[in-house]
């Protein structure tokens, strides 16, 4: 009867969380202690809770007779392979009703919650962050260890999410489902949508507590929070105009600089030192791609922009993060990285 009448008199003594049976307060105390009393007979892994050993099971369970006619993998349930249809054709019917953001499952709904509550029941050991569940805590310890489990069978490219693996298939396929019904424009996912739409909108729901200026991208507001960690430590021995970093100084010193630019452009005026330099912006005029892939045909204008598309089909990665291991193909893909998952962190 207490299902119905929502009375929780089981109460936590550590974190203060109700139940509505002693049994259901039991479980939960588990997370606090540690204790993972069911065990796997095949690989010996633990778990708090018994419901959470039958689903791992099934890993060990050779009998998987439902198979995904789009990317074959296969499950010991039905209900398990409906679940992760979800996952293909996008569609999200769980919705938060805090802040409005949905969901493929509602386990997903659940998780994300304890956002909202504040709740968080596990403590990473490596860096002290508290996440909201194991599954949360498993995937963020691959940020230290560098494991990124999810192989892309084409190009070779790994992800630490299998979401995420999901997502990039897309774009070997050409798949883009989520179409914009303002401009026509489509995405390979609601994520990439959603974010196109504040074009529209005008929306900029990421806003910097230090000075309200606000952006439609959290990772523009990343890089702009470095405006205010920074000192301006670059100098201009010309005007005294200081700068927090030393592209910008550069840039500004290009002012002073007295050195001529003779080659013009005769499409549109614009000045160049070097005569190479003035080649290569006519392509822009003329359309001109003279960098051809020989595996896939793409054209490129510059023969550095061939050189790093072609990563693409060898997997090579030759920029690699000094915090995690984590490897890239383009330099600007790695400082990305460094200002979006590192910040704050000394390397």
């Amino acid at each position: 009867m207490r299902t119905h009448s929502g009375e929780k008199p089981f109460k936590c003594n550590q974190c203060g969380k109700a139940y509505s049976s002693s049994s259901y307060l039991n479980r939960h105390k588990r997370i606090h202690s540690g204790e993972k009393p069911y065990g796997c007979r095949d690989c010996r892994k633990t778990f708090r809770d018994s419901s959470l050993l039958r689903q791992h099971e099934e890993i060990h369970s050779k009998d998987k007779p439902y198979k995904c006619d789009q990317c074959n993998k296969t499950f010991s349930r039905r209900s398990r392979l409906n679940t992760h249809k979800i996952l293909h054709t996008g569609e999200k019917p769980y919705a938060c009703n805090d802040c409005g953001k949905t969901f493929s499952i509602l386990p997903y709904l659940k998780r994300h919650k304890r956002i909202h509550t504040g709740e968080k029941s596990v403590e990473c050991n490596l860096c002290g962050k508290a996440l909201s569940s194991e599954s949360y805590l498993k995937t963020h310890l691959r940020i230290h260890t560098g494991e990124r489990p999810y192989k892309c069978g084409q190009c070779g490219k790994t992800f630490r999410m299998s979401c995420n693996l999901i997502v990039h298939k897309k774009m070997h396929a050409g798949e883009k489902p989520c179409i914009c019904k303002d401009c026509g424009k489509s995405f390979r996912d609601h994520s990439c949508l959603k974010e196109h739409m504040r074009i529209h909108t005008g929306e900029k729901p990421f806003a910097c507590h230090q000075c309200g200026k606000t952006f439609r991208v959290n990772y523009f507001l990343i890089l702009h929070k470095k405006i205010h960690m920074r000192t301006k430590q670059y100098e201009c021995k010309e005007c005294g105009k200081a700068f927090s970093g030393v592209l910008s100084h550069r840039r500004h010193m290009k002012k002073h600089t007295r050195e001529k630019k003779p080659f013009n452009c005769s499409e549109c005026g614009k000045a160049f030192r070097r005569n190479a330099s003035l080649t290569i912006h006519m392509r822009t005029h003329t359309g001109e791609k003279p960098y051809k892939c020989d595996q896939c045909g793409k054209t490129f204008n510059v023969r550095g922009n061939l050189t790093v598309h072609k990563r693409v089909h060898t997997g090579e990665k030759p920029y690699q993060c000094n915090v995690c291991g984590r490897a890239f193909s383009k330099l600007i893909s790695l400082r990305r990285h460094h200002e979006s998952t590192h910040a704050g962190q000394n390397s």
